[in-house]
């Protein structure tokens, strides 16, 4: 559904507001985590209770560690968690700056459903007004996708690829039942290939949409709080 308008040394995991906070955001980048923590504080310092937010390093390995590190501790039994951040676009016509909320995370053949995703949609399509806002697969990789790879990948069904969300909510669960979602924010897309990685680095308009989208997070896990009727 869419809703219109050389390999670096692992950085050390990251966290802020507080260990056993109920929501945990992870995600991969230092500019992601830039703009998370300051869509999550607000202009008037924090839109939706205590927060965490957790840079794993780049890539598959580094994100089930930290993850398995952040969720070790009995008092985290119930946390929330949300891989965010930027992901690569499979789709044609998709564009550096559409938003991705994933139905489900694949990595091989393991296929992870994530927690109420039409509210999650609705919640940032709201969040964030005037963009495009597409729900689907969003498929797991150890490696940036390029080229053939990324219509072999278009062909399995994905939307969209990353190398941190699959594992970041398998760890999860693993970790014990859990409400888990995905977000991305599209900065590679088949007719916008990124040159190199660091380019998100000048991506002043995803950091913007990323930040825009926190507190879509907030509203959809206070919704799985609520009594269902």
């Amino acid at each position: 559904m869419d809703t219109p308008p050389g390999t670096a040394p692992e950085p050390a995991a990251e966290a802020v507001s507080g260990a056993d906070a109920p929501l945990l955001i992870a995600c991969a980048l230092g500019i992601e985590k830039l703009a998370l923590r300051s869509g999550g504080r607000g202009p008037a310092g924090g839109v939706g209770g205590p927060f965490t937010v957790l840079r794993t390093g780049m890539g598959p390995h580094s994100a089930e560690r930290s993850l398995r590190r952040a969720l070790a501790d009995p008092s985290s039994a119930a946390t929330a968690v949300v891989a965010s951040g930027f992901c690569a676009g499979l789709a044609p016509g998709m564009h550096p700056g559409d938003l991705v909320v994933a139905d489900e995370t694949r990595l091989g053949d393991r296929v992870t459903r994530c927690t109420d995703a039409g509210r999650l949609v609705a919640a940032v399509a709201r969040a964030a007004p005037g963009r495009t806002v597409h729900t689907g697969p969003l498929i797991g990789s150890d490696h940036v996708v390029r080229g053939p790879e990324r219509a072999e990948l278009r062909a399995s069904g994905a939307l969209a690829v990353d190398m941190e969300s699959a594992v970041t909510l398998d760890a999860a669960l693993a970790a014990g039942p859990r409400p888990v979602a995905a977000v991305r924010v599209v900065v590679d897309a088949p007719e916008h290939e990124l040159v190199r990685i660091g380019t998100v680095r000048g991506g002043i308009s995803a950091f913007r949409v990323l930040r825009s989208v926190v507190p879509a997070f907030f509203e959809w896990h206070r919704s799985l709080l609520l009594p269902r009727r």
